[in-house]
């Protein structure tokens, strides 16, 4: 039988600095980075090809960036553009191919079947695709796509080849393909999981192949290091409901709002933002953290646990809780997350519900969604309306600011 895959992994190539030179031919082959704000104390979000040749990369601080590359341009992102050239890429890509995920503003997964499984037409369609969205879009954009047994190893084929690459793995291939990358490079390895793995031993992708079902599912803490042994082979696994496994908004505070009380208001600004994307993506969330940055770069971060919600109400309830032991001094950023979230068809009824309160937070969200943002909130987050403003889309990509 010839060789098969099953997904087509779509990863745009820094596609935010992509859109900066599709609407501004000027920065063409220049070294640009999106920042969420003018600031030299924010970070990079995305730098274009020329700037990464002089290591400016996402998370790079912009005050170390202008000192890495004394002519970078600095472009605060715009959110409304990178939405609508979002729409036009999934419409060429959809000209194509179903689509059957969007994973992110920049990523998408498209399952296949029958003859596109054939690797010869899976490479074909894949061309395809990268012309459609060169043709339709523009020529600024460019895309690296994965071909794989699964969507895990096809979104990690995508990163093997950057920018404008077409890389495959097919089971013949596992592991050995993969034995040149870093533990790191897999989807799902951040830092803590690494320092795990590091302490089991594990400090390559050869050794990491070695380990069994039942050590790394006690090194993940459950059913997730099962689910990561299968998918590293190739198992085609239906991945759950919930794909974001978490929900988190962070803002730089301007100086008026540098000390506790600021900061807490924008942290309730921040909370109302997630709250309603919770809801959007039908979702619950059984746990909250909020961290907060000071301008001697140290931190303070506190946390919840609670049982599954999704109402603003109990959340801000729940953030009350965590600022009960807030560390006082001279705060630069907050950032709120909700984690371990759970998706309508799977959460556990409670009798502890409070119907009123979803109710009330789903009739608010319908109502922001039909006359615009900011028809009807809450009054704890009136002074901070514009302070917060959703400049970047990442994980979800809204058809309105929430």
């Amino acid at each position: 039988m010839a060789s098969q895959v099953n997904w087509l992994y779509v990863d745009l190539n820094s596609y935010f600095a992509s859109v900066e030179e599709h609407l501004n031919p000027k920065y063409r082959g220049k070294p640009l980075a999106v920042v969420p704000m003018l600031s030299d104390s924010t970070c990079v979000i995305a730098a274009s090809y020329p700037a990464k040749k002089y290591g400016i990369k996402t998370g790079t601080r912009v005050g170390d960036a202008k000192r890495m590359c004394p002519g970078l341009i600095l472009i605060s992102g715009n959110h409304d553009q990178y939405i609508q050239y979002h729409q036009k890429i999934v419409t060429a890509i959809e000209s194509c191919h179903p689509i059957t995920a969007v994973t992110s503003i920049d990523e998408v997964a498209c399952a296949l079947g029958g003859r596109d499984k054939n690797l010869d037409n899976a490479k074909a369609l894949a061309q395809e695709i990268k012309n459609k969205i060169y043709k339709n879009v523009g020529e600024s954009f460019s895309c690296s796509i994965g071909l794989a047994p699964n969507r895990f190893l096809a979104k990690v084929a995508t990163d093997m080849q950057k920018p404008n690459g077409l890389v495959t793995i097919m089971p013949e291939d596992i592991p050995h393909k993969l034995y040149s990358l870093k533990l790191r490079d897999l989807i799902g390895i951040g830092a803590r999981m690494e320092e795990r793995l590091n302490l089991a031993g594990v400090h390559t992708i050869e050794r990491l192949y070695e380990l069994d079902v039942n050590t790394m599912r006690s090194i993940w803490g459950g059913v997730g290091g099962e689910c990561f042994y299968k998918w590293i082979r190739g198992h085609d696994l239906e991945l759950s409901y919930n794909e974001n496994q978490s929900i988190g908004h962070e803002h730089v505070l301007p100086p008026k709002y540098r000390n506790a009380e600021g900061a807490y208001l924008i942290g309730q600004r921040l909370l109302n933002k997630a709250a309603a994307r919770l809801r959007k993506i039908n979702s619950w969330v059984r746990h909250l953290s909020v961290t907060v940055k000071y301008t001697d770069k140290t931190y303070w971060s506190d946390e919840v646990k609670m049982l599954e919600c999704q109402d603003t109400f109990t959340l801000q309830d729940a953030f009350d809780q965590i600022w009960s032991s807030f560390k006082p001094g001279a705060p630069l950023k907050i950032s709120v997350n909700l984690t371990r979230l759970v998706h309508d068809n799977e959460r556990t009824f409670s009798f502890f519900e409070n119907n009123k309160r979803i109710l009330l937070s789903r009739t608010m969200d319908s109502l922001n969604s039909r006359y615009g943002k900011h028809t009807i909130y809450l009054g704890s987050v009136h002074e901070t309306l514009e302070s917060a403003p959703t400049r970047i889309a990442f994980s979800s990509i809204p058809d309105f600011e929430v």
